[in-house]
């Protein structure tokens, strides 16, 4: 009896090892973690989109002290490289993998929405700062799992062609859009139909692909027709590259776009003077707005843009959330996220619809100073 006795106590021992093997570490520290993705393209095409979440992502959890709700936070960073195969991965690994309890990001419709897929698949909520398509929290019914900080591009649509016809007195406008990204060409989708409904016509509408570098022959047509308005809703490089080519090309129309203008790789020359949506500008009074401002400059030695803003916004959703259901349990988490009710960010008080975006939010309209390399506020557009 004595020596069974020891074998099964042997046996015992043995069995708690594999099992701290398994996990990695006991359940005393693990208890005492929970780990936080944050994807965002770090390099390619749009890295400076990146580069400004994941600093505010850092601020925000800096000035959390690292913790939240009694938990260490431990950061899981993924670059997704602002392609959706690359997204699609990166977000995989965080969730089956790295087992993060909530993921900030991505940055544009691009990559978020194939990580809304994933994250849908393996029930963890994501926050996305600035990725605006209607895709990203429904498609066609809401993703339970998805929820975003900035507006969504039917408003912004709206709010770009509203200015146009109201501010600009545009009749006329041309579009370029690239048709294989879900942004920019959801975004103009919604130009065009808000223009055209409020009496604007579309003289031409004009598609090209993302690797595209030559647009000679459709800003050669554009030029001829001139139009009062060319609208470009496109991330930064692209725009600067078709801005250049149409001043060349004698295109004399005003530039419009969306918020994936804001960055301070944009071509402030060749764009001076153009307008473009976005979610907040630098120069707003708000005490809220401006103390942002200040510790994001102190942090970084330079004003936050609109992602930088927004993806603080992001991350204080996703604090807020874990504190309200204090637990790493992502499904607790996602449902103290939907049941947020004007919970303070940065940029607006955060209250969420049950299609996962955030109720009334306004939008910008800011006009590129080329000299000054800075953006003067217009006005601002808020929902009706």
């Amino acid at each position: 009896m004595l020596k069974r006795t020891k074998w099964v106590a042997l046996l015992l021992v043995v069995m708690f090892v594999f099992s701290v093997a398994l996990t990695g570490c006991a359940p005393s520290t693990q208890s005492n973690v929970i780990k936080i993705g944050l994807i965002v393209p770090l390099t390619g095409n749009v890295a400076t989109f990146g580069q400004s979440i994941q600093n505010a992502f850092n601020l925000v959890v800096k000035q959390a002290g690292g913790t939240v709700a009694g938990y260490t936070i431990q950061a899981v960073v993924a670059d997704d490289q602002n392609t959706a195969n690359q997204a699609t991965a990166v977000a995989t690994k965080l969730c089956t993998q790295d087992k993060v309890s909530v993921i900030v990001g991505s940055a544009t419709s691009l990559t978020t929405i194939p990580i809304s897929v994933v994250c849908e698949q393996y029930h963890v909520p994501f926050v996305t700062a600035t990725a605006t398509n209607v895709r990203v929290t429904m498609d066609p019914t809401r993703k339970f799992y998805a929820f975003r900080a900035c507006f969504i591009d039917p408003f912004q649509g709206l709010a770009g062609a509203t200015f146009a016809y109201n501010n600009l007195h545009a009749k006329t406008a041309a579009v370029m859009f690239d048709e294989t990204n879900a942004y920019s060409s959801g975004l103009k989708d919604n130009f065009v139909k808000a223009f055209t409904k409020l009496g604007g016509k579309i003289v031409a509408q004009n598609a090209y692909t993302t690797n595209d570098t030559d647009f000679s022959a459709d800003l050669t047509q554009i030029a001829k027709l001139n139009p009062d308005v060319l609208y470009l809703p496109d991330y930064y490089q692209k725009v600067s590259l078709i801005g250049g080519q149409a001043r060349n090309l004698g295109v004399k129309s005003a530039f419009m776009g969306g918020d994936g203008w804001d960055s301070s790789d944009l071509n402030f020359a060749v764009l001076n003077g153009s307008y473009f949506t976005n979610h907040y500008s630098a120069d707003d009074p708000s005490p809220v707005i401006q103390k942002w401002v200040s510790d994001y400059t102190a942090a970084y030695g330079s004003k936050p843009d609109a992602l930088a803003t927004l993806g603080g916004d992001a991350t204080l959703i996703v604090l807020q959330g874990i504190r309200n259901a204090q637990s790493t349990d992502p499904t607790k988490i996602r449902d103290a996220i939907q049941a947020l009710k004007g919970f303070q960010g940065i940029t607006a008080k955060f209250t969420f619809g049950p299609d996962g975006n955030p109720v009334n939010k306004p939008a910008v309209v800011l006009q590129i100073n080329g000299p000054a390399k800075k953006y003067n506020f217009v006005t601002e557009v808020t929902p009706s």
